[in-house]
């Protein structure tokens, strides 16, 4: 079976009118949008991509690389299932898939902010409940924002920084007031797992790994687990938020196990064997050509291609500006033309190939417009013009090649760009000024098999150019902590990226990041004019100027030559048991209907 079902996006991001900030809401509410109205009433029955009369039952069993050594990933210490982050928590709002940014009451009953943006106050459910069937108080929500806030993970310290004030300011109430206005401030205070603080007294937060078991208020509560090997989680049969309209249809799944490989081979092998009953796919080569094994020709697993409309984001090879060889740009754009994506396509992913990651929005109405900036974009990026790179407001788009193995105008132009920029060749070998050879190493994580013959090929496509790098491969453990560390020159790198951008953009590309240990700016970019731009979508008073700021940032990044981008589908390619169901009303993020198993049932 194969999912070909499209819904057209309504309307840009949310798909509603935009409100004035003197409209903003006066009073409690069931939901809030970043722009707009939530576009589901009050009284609404489930997400409109949900399947409120789902049965019940049944499991998933999905396979990941690597290993954990830690069941806490609100930390920063150790490896944790990724999946434990979104499945074995709840927040006070949930947000809706079918709206850019749109969150709907969860924990709590009721949400309310100023026409100023200066505080938001949640009411929880009174019939909230732990898996212990404890209620959650609004002293839980305190202590968790504050602790997640001052001893958790990284990505929590920006937005807790940003708090002046939270207080109780009546029973169930809970109210934060901000440093200064931010309108997506409002709906991340919303989105932040809450712990319950008796199970953490005495104990010690940052360093707890397998020794606690979390008690949440979550659909599913860990049952079982060997280190390495396995997690399992099983649906709470007391689970107190099941009769609550966010709710409804969801989380129909009795059982959700992670296996865990070596590497992505062996994990593919136990999927064909019938050891794991649903699988992601990323390559569309492998997904025509080996994806014919007995399982699918008799019909016991279906391939489901599942569309959407998000942002491409980023994957690609990042370079460390933190790193003297790629500081300069012209360099970084050698490194792009060297790459000689037109045949490297083809040869890894078949006749034809897969498109390009253009830019960071790619793939969506954020994406920056061709040619010159013009309009507010251009307004908005004016005031930085002397400092920002070639291309960034005249228009930037990545080099391409013919497709032949030489790529020899790519390669002509990168020594030029080299040359330019104090390179020269000695001897066979690419050398500076001073002597010293330009050489580096691509760190790559171990079973990453296709991002190390890319690395293969880009190697030799670089030793043309008398550049000679290394590839190293290490366990996961040892990729975080170089990568945290920024202890390498160039290595793979994801960014994903939604309609909604906002707060985490500093934490991606801030400053900040540049020599704080652990941030995720692994290129190490200091640019006062993208953080300008992400100020400037904090505060934007209409949808207009803040899709122009979100433009503008995409130009920035681009044309700033950071990363060697790969490729993308614009289609989720997801292998799986035929009795796995799911809607096919699909969300305007329509492939996150493969991130099981929110909506997902069992026949």
């Amino acid at each position: 079976m194969k999912s070909n079902y499209f819904r057209t996006m309504r309307n840009g991001l949310s798909g509603v009118a935009i409100l004035t900030a003197s409209a903003a809401f006066a009073e409690p509410q069931h939901g809030i949008a970043m722009y707009g109205e939530p576009a589901l009433p009050p009284e609404f029955v489930s997400l409109p991509y949900a399947n409120a009369d789902a049965p019940t039952g049944g499991k998933i069993v999905t396979g990941e690389v690597g290993g954990f050594d830690s069941l806490n990933p609100h930390i920063r210490k150790g490896r944790v299932p990724w999946q434990l982050r979104f499945l074995a928590y709840e927040s006070l709002m949930g947000r809706s898939w079918d709206e850019p940014f749109t969150l709907y009451g969860l924990l709590a009953e009721t949400v309310e902010t100023d026409s100023t943006n200066l505080w938001v106050e949640f009411k929880l459910r009174p019939e909230a409940r732990f898996s212990d069937g404890s209620p959650v108080t609004a002293e839980d929500v305190i202590w968790s924002y504050e602790t997640l806030g001052t001893e958790g993970h990284p990505r929590y310290a920006g937005t807790w920084s940003k708090i002046a004030k939270s207080e109780i300011t009546s029973s169930g109430n809970i109210r934060f007031t901000f440093n200064e206005p931010d309108r997506e401030l409002a709906l991340i205070m919303g989105m932040r797992p809450i712990l319950k603080k008796a199970q953490w007294e005495g104990a010690n937060f940052e360093e707890s790994g397998l020794d606690t078991i979390p008690i949440s208020s979550a659909p599913y509560v860990i049952d079982d687990f060997e280190a390495g090997r396995f997690v399992s989680l099983k649906r709470n049969p007391d689970y107190w938020g099941r009769d609550v309209p966010f709710r409804r249809g969801t989380n129909n799944i009795d059982e959700l196990r992670m296996e865990f490989y070596g590497d992505a081979t062996a994990m593919f092998e136990a999927f064909k064997a019938g050891e794991l009953n649903t699988i992601r796919e990323t390559s569309s080569a492998k997904w025509e050509q080996q994806y014919g094994f007995p399982r699918v020709t008799n019909g016991e697993v279906v391939k489901s291609e599942i569309p959407h409309q998000r942002p491409t984001g980023m994957d690609g090879f990042v370079m460390n500006t933190r790193r003297d060889i790629f500081k300069d740009w012209r360099v970084r754009e050698a490194m792009l033309h060297a790459f000689n994506y037109e045949f490297i396509n083809e040869k890894l992913n078949g006749e034809g190939g897969q498109p390009r990651i253009a830019s960071y929005f790619h793939n969506s109405v954020l994406a920056m417009d061709p040619g010159p900036a013009t309009g507010k974009v251009a307004e908005l990026m004016e005031p930085f013009k002397e400092q920002l790179l070639p291309g960034a407001v005249e228009g930037y788009s990545l080099p391409e090649s013919n497709g032949s193995a030489r790529n020899r105008t790519g390669i002509r132009e990168a020594t030029r760009l080299l040359e330019d920029a104090g390179w020269v060749v000695k001897d066979g070998v690419l050398t500076g000024s001073d002597g010293r050879p330009f050489v580096f190493d691509i760190l790559l994580k171990q079973g990453s098999a296709e991002h190390q013959s890319i690395a293969n090929i880009y190697k030799e496509h670089l030793e043309r150019l008398g550049i000679f790098p290394t590839i190293t491969q290490v366990d996961s453990a040892q990729y975080r902590e170089r990568t945290d560390a920024y202890n390498f020159d160039m290595t793979h790198f994801i960014r994903g990226l939604s309609l909604s951008p906002g707060n985490e953009q500093m934490a991606y590309w801030g400053s900040s990041g540049v020599e704080n240990e652990g941030s995720l700016n692994l290129m190490g970019m200091n640019s006062p004019a993208a953080e300008a731009m992400i100020q400037k979508m904090l505060t934007s008073e209409s949808q207009g100027d803040y899709r122009a700021a979100v433009k503008a940032l995409d130009r920035i990044l681009t044309a700033g030559r950071y990363v060697v981008p790969l490729w993308y589908s614009n289609v989720s390619m997801l292998a799986h048991d035929a009795n796995l169901k799911f809607s096919q009303e699909l969300p305007v993020y329509g492939d996150w209907i493969g991130f099981q198993p929110d909506v997902w049932w069992s026949e």
